[in-house]
């Protein structure tokens, strides 16, 4: 028996963890829309905040807040499809110790 195809989940983890990195990095396209509109409202109030002069505490905790959860729903996603490949290459495993138990030697 082969070893299992786990190209398109290898794929899968590579785009998972290329996010997480560009996240990370501050960039805006691994973000889905209602996490960009709300960082742009969070920046968009803190730059009112600029202008104006005041304190720019909130919207800084606002961005910060959702740094945190965005990286952590990515880095979520990284897990389950390293999980989902494990799951692979047990059910992989048990297919081919049943197949060489089953046998008449």
């Amino acid at each position: 028996m082969s070893k299992p195809n786990t190209k398109k989940i290898d794929r899968l983890i590579a785009d998972a963890e290329r996010k997480l990195t560009a996240a990370q990095n501050g960039e805006m396209w691994p973000l889905t829309g209602s996490e960009r509109r709300r960082v742009i409202t969070a920046l968009a109030g803190g730059s009112y905040k600029v202008i104006r002069g005041k304190s720019t505490a909130r919207a800084d905790r606002k961005i910060a807040a959702l740094t945190s959860e965005i990286e952590s729903r990515l880095g979520a996603e990284v897990t389950a499809f390293r999980n989902e490949k494990q799951r692979v290459i047990n059910e992989a495993a048990a297919a081919k110790v049943a197949k060489k138990t089953s046998g008449w030697w």
